[in-house]
C-alpha cells in the first residue's frame, strides 16, 4: 500500500521518522557499547518503514519500555515498538503483534517454587522492572505475591540478588542467558504470559481521518513484514532464535 502525503505527514510530521527503540529488551534491540551500531528486529523495521515513507530515520533510544510510554505524551517519537497492554493502549494506537516472547520467572536453585502457579502465594516477593509489559500484567493478575519494583529489568535482577527476593520476572531469553552464568539460579518451566510485541503511534495526533489511515498503513506494514520474512530474518540475524514471529492478524 503506497503512503500518501497525508500518511507520511501523520507518521513523520517533521519530515524524519523518529522511532523509539527500547534497548532494555535485548530480544528486540541490541547495542554493544558506546558508538556501536545498534541492531535488532526493531531497528530493521524502523529503517524499512522509513524507506517506504521516503523519509530519513532517527532512532530515539530508551533504557526501558516505561520510558518509551512516558515519552508518548511529550511527542518525543513518531512510532514505537512496545508490547500491547491495555494501559498503554490509552495513549498508543497499536498494530497487531509482529513478535511474541515469553514472560518467565527466575528463582534460586533451592527455591520451593516449582511451577508458575506456585509463585503467586503469600510471602513471595517478585522483582520486576517498573512499567514493563510483564509488570503491568502481573499487577492485574497476582492475588498473593508482592511485586518489588526497580527502574529497569536489569535493575530488578540486581535487586533480586541483593535483597534475596524469592523470584524475578522478565523476558525469558535474557533471563535464561543470565541463569546460565549463575549456578545458584534456575528458571521455572513454562511462561506466565505471552508478550505480544507490536508497533504503535501516538493517539490524538492531527485529523482523525488521516490518523486512522496512518494507523491502518502501519498495521498493513507489520503484516507485510511478517509475511515477507523480514521479521524472521531480522530475528535470526540478531541471534534471537527463541522469539516467535506472530501469526497473521485476523482481518
Amino acid at each position: 500500500m503506497p503512503a500518501s502525503a497525508n500518511i507520511v505527514h501523520q507518521l513523520a510530521p517533521s519530515g524524519t521518522l523518529r522511532a523509539a527503540i527500547n534497548f532494555g529488551n535485548p530480544v528486540l534491540a541490541q547495542r554493544d557499547g558506546p558508538g556501536a551500531k545498534p541492531g535488532g528486529v526493531t531497528i530493521e523495521l524502523a529503517h524499512e518503514l522509513g524507506r517506504r515513507l521516503g523519509v530519513p530515520v532517527t532512532l530515539v533510544g530508551y533504557d526501558a519500555a516505561s520510558q518509551v510510554f512516558a515519552a508518548a505524551a511529550t511527542a518525543a517519537w513518531d512510532v514505537a515498538f512496545l508490547a500491547i497492554d491495555p494501559k498503554r493502549a490509552t495513549a498508543i494506537e497499536f498494530t497487531a503483534p509482529y513478535v511474541i516472547i515469553e514472560g518467565a520467572y527466575m528463582v534460586p536453585v533451592a527455591s520451593p517454587l516449582q511451577t508458575v502457579a506456585d509463585v503467586d502465594r503469600p510471602g513471595v516477593r517478585i522483582a520486576v522492572g517498573t512499567g514493563s509489559a510483564y509488570e503491568l500484567y502481573l499487577t492485574r493478575i497476582l492475588r498473593h505475591a508482592v511485586l518489588v519494583h526497580a527502574p529497569t529489568g536489569d535493575d530488578s535482577i540486581a535487586q533480586f540478588q541483593r535483597e534475596g527476593l524469592e523470584a524475578a520476572a522478565g523476558v525469558r531469553s535474557p533471563l535464561q542467558k543470565f541463569v546460565q552464568g549463575q549456578p545458584g539460579l534456575r528458571m521455572i518451566d513454562g511462561r506466565f504470559m505471552a508478550i505480544e510485541q507490536a508497533m504503535g503511534m501516538p493517539k490524538g495526533r492531527g485529523d482523525n481521518v488521516d490518523a486512522a489511515r496512518a494507523a491502518q498503513f502501519l498495521r498493513a506494514f507489520v503484516e507485510d513484514m511478517k509475511a515477507s520474512g523480514l521479521v524472521a530474518a531480522a530475528l535470526a540475524r540478531s541471534g534471537q532464535h527463541d522469539a516467535q514471529v506472530a501469526p497473521a492478524a485476523n482481518t
